[in-house]
């Protein structure tokens, strides 16, 4: 008969492989004066059952009701709000480190997550936080960030909140979705619409530096969530394989943990 040490590892194994597969979950954080309830809408609505059903997302609603009108008044239904408030040239905001002690409140109360989602102004926050919490300015009473989807992101602006945030390589899996530009509007012109230009490209290209294992979907609409075509449809299920990956290797891990104990 083998020792105990040794069979540990078969005994978490088939624990574990008895246990129902647990889908990575993330927080899910929208765009500037919309809702938690609108980014669902857009991306149930636009990504595929085989993308959608193997994540588990959470969708927010940001702390601060809109202070203004909403671009996509008309289109969904308020109410709406906003992750914090910026100047014209983005680089101050108001209300920045109450946003950021509302997010780690809403992954304590909901969470784990195994990695956060953003679009727009969500996005902003989703590509600065990792950083932001490796240097102690956020997020300190929750697990490390572990995996990234950002959706038509940038890099703050301000010296100060940029050094913070990008100062040191952000090393998570992290997956951009950056849209068109109005160079590739005037290459393609017979494709393209004013409306699908991104006005954040250039920023959300310059964003990939300050990460290290990025994955990267670039696609014809602008600043939206976009639909999938078949090329990043392969992308993001990849992405999604590497993070279910990950996380079973981890649980299974925790499993063995658990037995020796």
């Amino acid at each position: 008969m083998g020792s105990l040490a040794a069979e540990t590892p078969f005994i978490a194994a088939a624990a574990f492989e008895g246990r129902r597969r647990r889908r990575p979950r993330f927080l899910c954080l929208h765009g500037f004066r919309t809702s938690g309830q609108i980014m669902r809408t857009q991306v149930m609505g636009k990504w595929p059952n085989s993308v959608t059903s193997r994540l588990d997302l959470f969708f927010a609603d940001a702390p601060f009701p809109a202070e203004g009108k909403s671009e996509v008044e008309g289109i969904f239904d308020p109410p709406f709000y906003e992750w914090f408030q910026f100047n014209k040239g983005y680089t101050e905001y108001r209300n920045f480190d109450e946003c950021l002690a509302y997010i780690e409140e809403l992954m304590i109360k909901h969470g784990p997550f195994d990695g956060l989602m953003g679009f727009s102004q969500g996005a902003f926050l989703s590509a600065a936080l990792p950083g932001l919490q490796a240097k102690g300015f956020g997020l300190t009473r929750v697990p490390p960030v572990k995996n990234l989807v950002i959706i038509g992101g940038a890099k703050f602006q301000s010296p100060d909140l940029a050094e913070k945030a990008y100062g040191a390589k952000i090393k998570c899996p992290s997956l951009h979705f950056i849209g068109a530009s109005l160079f590739s509007f005037t290459r393609h012109l017979h494709s393209f619409d004013l409306g699908d230009l991104d006005f954040l490209k250039p920023y959300g290209e310059a964003l990939l530096d300050a990460f290290v294992d990025t994955t990267v979907v670039r696609h014809p609409k602008g600043h939206t969530v976009p639909r999938l075509d078949e090329k990043s449809l392969e992308a993001v299920l990849d992405y999604v394989d590497r993070i279910e990956k990950d996380l079973e290797e981890t649980e299974l891990s925790d499993s063995v943990e658990a037995v020796e104990v």
